[in-house]
C-alpha cells in the first residue's frame, strides 16, 4: 500500500497539484501577513505601535492575530448587491481581479528545481495574466451601476493602458539580455554575480518596471482608481463583506507578484549576490528559495515604504508620468542596450 501511494505522489500531474496547493496556501497566508507588516511599519515610520492588541506569538509578536480577526470580521458580513448593478458581472468581477494574481505563479521559478510550469513562452504569459487583472476593476466599476465607482474603473482603465506599455517595453529589453522567453532561463542567464544581474545593465528599465508596477497594483501613490477622499473608494466603494475582501485580497497578491517579478527579471531570482565570493555549498553562496524570498520582502517593503511617504498623485501627473516619462525612458535605453548588444559590450562581450 506505501509502495502504491509512492508511486502515486511520484506522478508529475500529482505533484504539479500538490504544489499548486502549497503556492496558492503560501500566497494566501503572506497576504495576511503583509497587511500586518503594512499597519506595523506605517506606524513605526509615523512613531505609532500599530496593531498590538489581537493575539501574539509567545509574547513576541503582539498583534499577529489582527489579520485573521479582519478576514473573520469580513466573512460574517453581509454580502449587498445594489438593486441596479449588473449581479452576475458585480459578482464575478473579484474573481477576475483575483484569478491572475494567483495564475501567474505558474511560471515564477521559486528555486533552480522549483516551478510549476516550466514552459518556453512564460515572459508572454506572465504579460498577457498581468493585464487581464485589471478588467475585474473596470467590470467592478462599470456592473456596480454608481457613478463613484465608475469614475474610478476609468481612472483605472486609463492608467493601466499607460503603464502596460512601460512595463511591456521594460521586458523587452530583459528579453533582449536573456535571449529567451522563459523565466527560468532569465534567472540563469544573470549568473556570475551581482555584476551580471540586469539591475545592474538595465538600471533605468527596471526602475520603470517598478514604478509601473506599483501603478499597476493601484498602489499608493498612484491609488487614484480608490481615491477615498476624491470618490469615497473608487471602484469597489458598492462591495462589502468577503466581495470586498477578494478585492482585498488580490490587491496585496498583485503587490507580492510584482515584488517576485521585479526579483526574477533584474536581481537575478534564487541566485546569490554572493556568487563566487563563497563555496556554492555555503549558505551565503548556494542558489535557492531564500534569496528569492529576500528580494520579494525587500521590494513589499519598498511598496509599504512609499505608501508612507508620498501623496497620492493628481491624475494628470500620474498620465504625465506614464506617457511622457517613462515610455521615452524605455524606449532610449533599449536602443543603448541593442547597441551594447551589437559590440558586446558589459555582460554580452561573449
Amino acid at each position: 500500500m506505501i509502495d502504491s501511494l509512492l508511486a502515486w505522489l511520484a506522478q508529475p500531474s500529482v505533484q504539479s497539484t500538490i504544489l499548486i496547493l502549497v503556492v496558492t496556501v503560501v500566497l494566501i497566508v503572506s497576504v495576511a501577513l503583509t497587511t500586518l507588516w503594512e499597519r506595523k511599519v506605517i506606524g513605526w515610520m509615523q512613531l505609532r505601535k500599530g496593531p498590538n492588541r489581537v493575539g501574539s506569538l509567545f509574547g513576541l509578536a503582539p498583534g499577529i492575530g489582527q489579520p485573521f480577526a479582519d478576514v473573520l470580521k469580513l466573512l460574517v458580513k453581509e454580502v449587498v448587491v445594489p438593486a441596479s448593478a449588473n449581479k452576475w458581472l458585480f459578482r464575478i468581477a473579484p474573481a477576475i481581479a483575483l484569478i491572475p494574481a494567483f495564475a501567474t505563479w505558474a511560471v515564477i521559478p521559486l528555486s533552480p528545481d522549483v516551478v510549476i510550469a516550466d514552459i518556453d513562452a512564460g515572459l508572454l504569459y506572465v504579460l498577457s495574466l498581468t493585464s487581464v487583472g485589471v478588467y475585474g476593476v473596470i467590470l467592478a466599476g462599470w456592473a456596480s451601476n454608481s457613478k463613484y465607482a465608475f469614475l474610478g474603473a476609468m481612472r483605472s482603465a486609463a492608467q493601466m493602458v499607460a503603464y502596460e506599455i512601460a512595463m511591456g517595453f521594460a521586458l523587452v529589453g530583459v528579453l533582449m539580455a536573456a535571449g529567451s522567453l522563459n523565466l527560468g532561463d532569465i534567472v540563469r542567464a544573470q549568473a556570475g554575480g551581482v555584476t551580471h544581474w540586469n539591475l545592474l545593465w538595465l538600471f533605468p528599465l527596471f526602475v520603470v518596471y517598478f514604478i509601473s508596477g506599483v501603478a499597476e497594483t493601484n498602489r499608493a501613490p498612484f491609488d487614484v482608481a480608490e481615491g477615498e477622499s476624491e470618490i469615497v473608494a473608487g471602484f469597489h466603494v458598492e462591495y462589502s463583506g468577503i466581495a470586498f475582501a477578494v478585492f482585498f485580497l488580490a490587491e496585496y497578491a498583485n503587490m507580492i507578484l510584482i515584488s517576485a517579478l521585479t526579483a526574477v527579471f533584474f536581481l537575478g531570482g534564487w541566485l546569490s549576490p554572493f556568487e563566487g565570493l563563497f563555496g556554492a555549498d555555503s549558505l551565503l553562496g548556494r542558489p535557492g528559495f531564500h534569496w528569492l524570498f529576500a528580494k520579494v520582502f525587500f521590494f513589499i517593503f519598498v511598496f509599504l515604504w512609499l505608501r508612507a511617504t508620498f501623496p497620492r498623485y493628481r491624475y494628470d501627473q500620474i498620465m504625465r508620468l506614464g506617457w511622457k516619462v517613462l515610455i521615452p525612458v524605455t524606449l532610449v535605453w533599449i536602443a543603448v542596450e541593442a547597441v551594447m548588444v551589437h559590440f558586446r559590450v558589459g555582460p554580452w562581450r561573449t
